[in-house]
């Protein structure tokens, strides 16, 4: 069995804090067969799902639209996104939605996230950051690389991490929002993704190798016929240091409008806030 399974890290806590903070309520594939996209079979399977990515980067920008739900202590809790990103220039911008309190009080304020290589912003954190400023997380540091601390996985190192698919089976044709899909089922290994992973999520993906209770993670891709993901759903596990418990997280990725214009301009350096950040508190 592969020790990484069994590992924990104090960085986990940072994770589990910051996902839990935003959510404000959370207390196998055999080797690939059949048809592929293009006409893959077998083993080319595997191959064209590793050049995903580069697919993207070549289709230049689209819009996006993101679910992330967690489970644990028999809570669950579903984060929300919505925005666009530019896979050439690796810059994406997310609104994420946070859901009610169990004691369905208001919602709370949107959280505005910059997505950049290496580095997230966020806007309307809250913790007792001000209005008007930014807070910048270097992903590298942290234990998942950011697949799901900013309750919202970046849609380029989500489709980066199938660079490390390992097995992939096809499950047939279907439909996703009005376009014919080729659907995939496989896995795929975090340490293998980074090493082949662009410059600017290979740290990051490095970091959630070593920081997730496994290095393995399942999928569900749906690729059109140009080889462009439409929709991607990773499954994440890591160990909550405070409780000792497996946290169970699915990333569900949306992309669709490809083409689409896409403007990001990161914050400026007096914009950003340089104060701490009280990790468990919830955006309002």
């Amino acid at each position: 069995m592969d020790r990484r399974q069994h590992r924990r890290t104090g960085k986990t806590a940072v994770t589990v804090g910051l996902v839990v903070g935003l959510g404000a309520c959370a207390t196998g594939c055999g080797g690939a067969t059949a048809e592929g996209a293009g006409g893959a079979t077998g083993d080319n399977t595997v191959t064209f799902l590793t050049r995903a990515a580069d697919t993207l980067r070549s289709t230049g920008t689209s819009k996006a639209t993101t679910s992330m739900e967690m489970a644990t202590g028999g809570t669950r809790v579903t984060i929300r996104g919505k925005g666009v990103y530019d896979y050439d220039r690796q810059l994406g911008r997310l609104t994420v939605v946070l859901p009610q309190d169990p004691a369905g009080a208001s919602e709370h304020r949107p959280i505005t996230e910059l997505l950049a290589p290496g580095a997230l912003f966020m806007k309307n954190r809250g913790a007792g950051v001000p209005a008007d400023k930014w807070v910048r997380v270097e992903t590298a540091a942290l234990s998942d690389g950011n697949l799901v601390t900013g309750g919202a996985t970046d849609p380029f190192a989500a489709a980066e991490l199938l660079r490390g698919t390992r097995t992939a089976t096809y499950l047939g044709k279907t439909e996703l929002a009005g376009t014919e899909v080729r659907h995939y089922r496989g896995t795929a290994d975090l340490a293998t993704a980074a090493r082949a992973a662009s410059p600017g999520n290979r740290a990051s993906l490095a970091a959630a190798a070593k920081g997730f209770a496994t290095a393995e993670v399942p999928f569900d891709a749906y690729l059109d016929d140009q080889g462009r993901i439409r929709k991607l759903r990773e499954r994440f596990s890591f160990v909550n240091d405070s409780s000792k418990d497996t946290v169970a997280v699915a990333s569900t990725t949306l992309l669709y409008d490809f083409g689409t214009p896409v403007d990001v301009k990161l914050p400026r350096s007096r914009d950003i806030y340089a104060g701490r950040i009280a990790e468990n508190q919830p955006a309002h």
